[in-house]
């Protein structure tokens, strides 16, 4: 039912748990990626395991740089080298003879969350879309969600050039601090300091407090509110309204989601950012659960 699996981005070799239901397949499938620096074990797993318990095919990898992964430098984030990591996950999923092909979705946590409202803009093989607590942006941004923004955006995703610069690289750094004073760190809020270190600083979690963050400069930048009316993907957004991170503000998210014309979900759980990321609990018990709702909605009954 479970096994450890990889497959090969831009260059580089991912690797992720492998959740198989029992009983013959085909399954509708589920991709799933963790937020800034987090790795497999830091709850996503528990997320897996539920939604695969509902009939899933379930991959949680860990992006390119972190965890199990590999990728250099280590400990860099790029969305957009992300993005291509998710697109090339979905390719792996669909090699797998148990799989529905037209039955195949996304889920990401924070930052990720961000990513995969993206990729499932701009890849149609993806059927559904989990956009958990979505780090959308501390603000709009300046550009408007055209027709060629969303060209210039689908031409950098597919071929672009995505290279770091000193000037687009933040880093390295503590991915989170007791003392901002004294220690500034990427992600400020106490409340991460104290999910990280609770979830990252458990035996085998494979976690660094360390990372460095690239954005590169783009025509178009990385925005699934510049996506967010090309979305074809049914989405379940959820998200924190008493979120503490700035880049994860409701009201950004709430105008993401408003500009998807298709199929949508917004739920709403209260504790701040990972209040649904402390597992057993009654938080996570409400999330995982409206997950499950959607997908077997969606994956599962819908014709």
């Amino acid at each position: 039912m479970e096994r450890v699996i990889e497959f090969e981005s831009e260059g580089a070799i991912l690797r992720g748990k492998l959740f198989t239901p029992e009983g013959a397949g085909p399954h509708p499938a589920l991709v799933m990626a963790h937020g800034t620096s987090a790795t497999i074990p830091m709850v996503m797993e528990q997320y897996a395991l539920e939604l695969h318990a509902a009939g899933f095919m379930v991959l949680a990898y860990d992006h390119r740089n972190f965890g199990i992964s590999d990728g250099e430098p280590r400990q860099e984030i790029n969305p957009w080298k992300q993005a291509r990591g998710y697109r090339d996950a979905v390719s792996f999923m669909l090699s797998l003879p148990d799989v529905i092909p037209e039955r195949v979705a996304i889920w990401g946590d924070s930052f990720a969350g961000m990513e995969a409202l993206v990729v499932a803009a701009l890849d149609p093989r993806i059927t559904a879309v989990i956009a958990h607590v979505p780090s959308c942006g501390a603000e709009l941004p300046q550009m408007e969600p055209t027709a060629e923004n969303f060209k210039q955006l689908r031409d950098t995703f597919d071929h672009g050039n995505i290279s770091a610069t000193r000037e687009t690289t933040t880093g390295p750094l503590p991915v989170v601090s007791p003392d901002q004073l004294g220690t500034p760190s990427l992600v400020e809020p106490i409340q991460a300091f104290r999910w990280f270190m609770e979830y990252g600083g458990r035996p085998g979690s494979g976690w660094q407090n360390r990372v460095t963050r690239v954005i590169p400069n783009t025509p178009v930048p990385f925005s699934p509110y510049l996506a967010a009316p090309f979305l074809k993907a049914d989405l379940l957004m959820l998200v924190a309204p008493d979120d503490e991170m700035a880049r994860a503000n409701p009201k950004v998210s709430r105008a993401t989601f408003d500009l998807v014309t298709g199929v949508k979900r917004w739920v709403e759980i209260d504790g701040g950012h990972f209040g649904a990321l402390y597992h057993p609990g009654e938080r996570f018990d409400r999330a995982v659960a409206a997950q499950r709702e959607f997908l077997v909605e969606r994956l599962v009954h819908a014709k």
